[in-house]
């Protein structure tokens, strides 16, 4: 797609109106999102009441994230070896009748219950580094997410780091709401 008409595309995504969220309220999901030049910061807290162990499940379950995440059309392990994987992702971001599809394949490295360290070595949004926490905090856990990436595409101040924290929010509610599911007896 030609830059001009990948921008207008943004734009217009950024616009209308969001789709419902997930069952719960997202509210409490900090997601701050910022533009430094053409790379993106994000960062991310979501609390979340269920044991560590059930929200590290659902975080590393990239076989069966596209189940739960609804922006993933498909997430497979390509390749693992201890501690380390490789994790391919095809999905695509919606705003009415308008979409932007994506497709990364990324490195991924686990500090076993605490920490997932990721980056990507093919995709549109290189180069990108991803750390995720998970800690423990009274009645559940906190994830807390920090990463930078370089889109390939230019994305607006303003509109464009507005439909990045929304997605974000968003898709940190349908990890929240599997994990609550999970927590609750609900199978994979």
């Amino acid at each position: 797609m030609v830059p001009a008409a990948r921008l207008l595309l943004i734009a217009s995504l950024a616009l209308l109106p969001l789709r419902a969220g997930a069952a719960g309220d997202n509210g409490d999901i900090a997601v701050q999102v910022e533009k430094v030049g053409e790379t993106i910061r994000v960062k991310v807290e979501c609390p979340v009441n269920v044991p560590h162990a059930v929200a590290w499940d659902v975080m590393t379950d990239y076989d069966n994230m596209a189940k739960y995440v609804s922006n993933l059309q498909q997430s497979v392990i390509r390749m693992r070896l201890g501690n380390r994987m490789q994790v391919e992702q095809k999905g695509k971001a919606s705003r009415g009748p308008l979409s932007i599809s994506f497709e990364n394949v990324r490195e991924v490295e686990l500090v076993p219950q605490t920490e997932i360290r990721s980056k990507l070595i093919k995709g549109d949004t290189m180069p990108a580094q991803f750390t995720t926490r998970i800690e423990d905090r009274e009645g559940g856990v906190r994830v807390l997410h920090t990463g930078t990436y370089t889109p390939s595409m230019w994305v607006p101040p303003g509109i464009g780091t507005m439909l990045i924290e929304q997605e974000t929010r968003k898709q940190y509610g349908e990890l929240r709401d599997e994990m609550l599911r999970r927590a609750s007896g609900g199978a994979k």
